[in-house]
């Protein structure tokens, strides 16, 4: 078990969060003040998994100046060979956060720098370029991302089940035991967040068994994202001390719900005002005309827009259509949108867009980037999103879904990258060269999956013929 004294428990709210505004000197008395010892410069791959290098404090300002070198050739996505310039990393420093669970060290994420210019294939830097084209508007997205995830243990037989023995429910969603027996995980990584000022309102058990959300407000896109990366690093690191595995795997059995993280979002001027909202929307959505291009913008891309936000072979055991060993999937497949419809891709909570296509694997940087490029689309067109939907799409059977001309979301990674490829939005909005890289990628991924003979397959042909 972890020791209290390892690192802040219960601590004030934004004990360890750092000043606004730091420039260098502020952030060596910082970084002094805390007795770090060590700065973790961080960017992360195509997949969204947080890479590191660990510097002496001491050189804390090469980060800042010089960056970090890292050889491309060893991180998925980056396009670069063994004997081409190295990849550098270079200090971001509003990013700079101290990591409460392990004490001495600081984390700070940076822009991917190639030869002296912003790497095209970094996905932070591809989030950036959109978030540039907002700007150019006054505007800003806002996000509130929600991360669901799984709880494990892994048990002497291989097998995998809930780290709490007794979460057994066959409706768990809510059940106070459920949350309550797990709380010393929970509180952790919760006060972990609040000690560096990162506001959390709300934890819940959801839907499966051992399967948990840990809300905090939203921020801008970047910030964000960079909250998402620090989150799954925290919850990590502190399930392995425990002696658990914390799974962000977006269907870990076939018999559990899987693992969301819904996007909501609006657009923000520059004051602050939520553009997306207008209190005399005559459907009572309470959505302005900008909000209903952004979602027209969704719909439109939303075969391309899966493979950025359900990126994996497994995402699409989550993603399916009609009724799973799991029971309600809570996860949408069904092109459309619906005043607070959560069968439906695209929920209206009242004022604001929630997309929840995406699963817990996704990268936060790539997804919020072609949200941006999806949503712009539509603004710049006029997109007509059409009628809200607000129906249980879970109930109606696939004559009814033909009749009624709804569309469904592709049905496996090698069907949405084949949208994706042929996406002439996402080419010219991410770049040919990053779609190209995820593309491949994701063929051999899908290809590896696919030669792959499973554990199903062996019991059910093994005899039958």
């Amino acid at each position: 078990m972890l020791q209290t004294d390892h690192w802040a428990l219960r601590r004030a709210p934004n004990q360890y969060a750092t000043p606004a505004n730091l420039d260098v000197a502020g952030a060596k008395q910082f970084l002094a003040k805390n007795h770090i010892r060590y700065v973790l410069a961080q960017f992360v791959d195509i997949y969204g998994v947080a890479k590191s290098k660990a510097v002496p404090v001491e050189h804390f300002e090469d980060i800042l100046t010089d960056g970090v070198g890292f050889a491309g050739g060893g991180v998925f996505g980056m396009r670069l060979a063994p004997h081409e310039p190295e990849y550098m990393v270079v200090g971001d420093l509003s990013t700079l956060t101290l990591v409460p669970w392990a004490p001495g060290y600081a984390r700070m994420m940076g822009t991917g720098m190639v030869n002296g210019k912003p790497h095209l294939i970094d996905t932070r830097n591809i989030l950036k370029a959109q978030i540039a084209r907002l700007s150019e508007r006054g505007w800003s997205l806002m996000t509130g991302i929600e991360p669901e995830f799984s709880l494990l243990q892994r048990r002497a037989d291989g097998s995998i089940a809930p780290f709490d023995d007794t979460d057994s429910l066959q409706k768990p969603a809510y059940d106070f035991r459920g949350l309550s027996r797990v709380r010393t995980f929970l509180e952790r990584v919760t006060e972990c967040l609040q000690t560096l000022g990162i506001d959390v309102y709300q934890i819940d058990h959801e839907d499966a068994n051992g399967q948990y959300e840990i809300n905090f407000k939203y921020a801008d896109a970047l910030t964000s994202a960079d909250q998402i990366i620090l989150f799954k690093m925290a919850a990590a690191e502190i399930a392995h001390e425990l002696g658990a595995i914390c799974s962000f795997m977006p269907k870990p059995k076939s018999s559990m719900t899987g693992n969301g993280m819904h996007i909501h979002c609006s657009i923000a001027d520059g004051n602050g005002k939520n553009l997306f909202h207008d209190a005399s929307d005559k459907t009572g959505m309470g959505l302005s005309q900008l909000a209903y291009h952004f979602t027209g913008g969704i719909l439109t891309h939303a075969g391309p827009l899966t493979a950025l936000l359900a990126p994996s072979v497994n995402s699409y055991k989550r993603l399916v259509v009609g009724r799973t060993a799991s029971g309600t999937t809570w996860a949408p497949v069904f092109v459309a949108y619906g005043n607070n419809n959560r069968t439906a891709m695209v929920r209206i909570p009242y004022g604001r867009v929630e997309l929840r296509v995406g699963d817990s694997g996704m990268n936060p940087y790539l997804a919020q980037a072609a949200l941006i490029a999806a949503g712009l689309d539509g603004i710049d067109r006029k997109i007509n999103p059409g009628p809200p939907q607000n129906i249980n799409f879970y109930a109606l059977t696939p004559p009814e879904i033909r009749e009624r001309k709804i569309e469904i979301l592709p049905q496996s990674l090698s069907e949405a990258i084949d949208e994706l490829e042929q996406s002439d939005l996402f080419r010219s909005t991410l770049g040919n060269d990053f779609i190209d890289e995820f593309v491949s990628l994701k063929r051999d991924e899908w290809l590896d999956y696919h030669r792959h003979v499973s554990d199903w397959e062996t019991q059910r042909y093994l005899s039958f013929f």
